[in-house]
């Protein structure tokens, strides 16, 4: 596909969460979050259960009485910008 078609099809799942497929066959999920005319950026989820630290990374901010409250300060995505010309496919998946 062009990098056109890419750049079209990539403006329409804008904000959405997508499956893309690489031309080398790999898969990625994530949320669409822009695009230009080089490359689409996506919020890629993290998978804690792989990753080599804590899952529990809570911080505790003041109130209540002394004891906070949690503020969850994990991130949850991580950016990845990948080239419109890498991309083969995209097609939406459900979020639920």
């Amino acid at each position: 596909m062009t990098n056109k078609t890419m750049y079209d099809q990539c403006s329409e799942h804008i904000h959405l969460y997508v499956l893309i497929q690489m031309n080398d066959g790999s898969q990625i999920d994530g949320i669409v979050t822009g695009v230009d005319n080089e490359n689409v950026h996506l919020a890629v989820p993290i998978d804690y259960s792989q990753a080599n630290h804590s899952y529990d990374q809570r911080v505790f901010w003041p109130g209540y009485g002394g004891f906070g409250y949690p503020g969850f300060g994990r991130r949850r995505f991580n950016r990845l910008i990948l080239p419109l010309a890498a991309l083969a496919a995209i097609s939406v998946l459900p979020w639920y």
